[in-house]
């Protein structure tokens, strides 16, 4: 497949561009740099002032993975960079491939999303059928979610992502975590009850090339483990695999001063989500057992 990429540069867009050309695709990176990325065929500028009008050229799949992080102090005018760089921008990039001839537009669309949709809903088991949860992440992403759904107007096999915590020494929550457990000041969060779903990168990404493979699989895609766990075992289980201790506990209280909502939709929230249609089509994980997985990254 020739298969376009929005967000070649981030971690996970750099790994599935990788596994990929690997595999045999044809990688085409939308990027405001000149400079050509890594495990690409070919690296298309747009420009900085329209994000959204990518060049015209012929895809068979296009992966949208672009956003502003969701990392740091939910201010009005960082939820306002969150929101345009997913909502608005995703539905910009749809209403522009929609212009582009027939031939040339993306069969199959997927376009990132997280299982923030489901909200904070404590020990509820969540899958692809569950329901749209409460607060600003899940606004958000039911909102990104019906923005890329505007590809099945020309036909598109239409994907939404919904991603867990991924587990990367590269980048995200994982970085941040073992820096801080290597130091010794790791400790569960809040009241370590909350449940926490979570994906290596090497499933992720992996995950993703079998959707985009696999005509069976549509609309909204859990990537995560099929074995999530409570943050305490979490926490636990990182400090056995980073040999360190983790003695350290952050009350609630302390991490929604500092951070807000952040803290409270991200970090404190409860989310015990599992890949129900991975399973049930007959993806194999890699790394369904958490030991394993940080056995693998440390």
């Amino acid at each position: 497949m020739r298969i376009g990429i929005t967000g070649a540069s981030g971690v996970i867009g750099k790994a599935f561009s990788k596994l990929a050309t690997a595999s045999g695709h044809e990688v085409i990176a939308y990027s405001r740099k000149e400079a050509p990325l890594p495990y690409t065929t070919q690296t298309l500028q747009h420009p900085a002032a329209a994000t959204h009008q990518l060049p015209e050229t012929h895809l068979d799949a296009l992966i949208h993975l672009a956003g502003e992080s969701l990392m740091g102090v939910w201010t009005t005018k960082k939820r306002e960079r969150i929101w345009k760089s997913r909502v608005d921008l995703t539905r910009s990039i749809m209403v522009h491939l929609q212009s582009w001839d027939v031939i040339n537009r993306p069969k199959i669309v997927l376009s990132a999303s997280g299982i923030g949709y489901y909200g904070s809903r404590g020990d509820s088991l969540l899958d692809e059928t569950s329901s749209q949860g409460d607060g600003f992440l899940a606004e958000l992403c039911g909102k990104w979610e019906a923005a890329a759904q505007m590809a099945n107007d020309w036909g598109a096999r239409t994907l939404h992502l919904r991603t867990s915590v991924v587990l990367t020494p590269k980048g995200g929550a994982y970085q941040l975590m073992s820096q801080v457990f290597r130091y010794g000041l790791g400790g569960q969060m809040g009241d370590g009850r909350q449940w926490m779903s979570w994906i290596h990168l090497e499933d992720q990404i992996a995950m993703m090339l079998w959707a985009l493979e696999n005509p069976d699989v549509t609309g909204p895609l859990n990537l995560c483990s099929p074995n999530p766990e409570l943050n305490s075992n979490f926490t636990r289980k990182l400090a056995q695999s980073l040999k360190r201790p983790a003695f350290f506990h952050v009350p609630a209280f302390a991490m929604r001063l500092l951070m807000g909502d952040m803290a409270k939709e991200m970090l404190l929230c409860s989310q015990r989500v599992i890949p129900s249609k991975a399973t049930k089509l007959g993806y194999r994980f890699a790394f369904p057992q958490l030991e394993d997985a940080f056995a693998a990254l440390s």
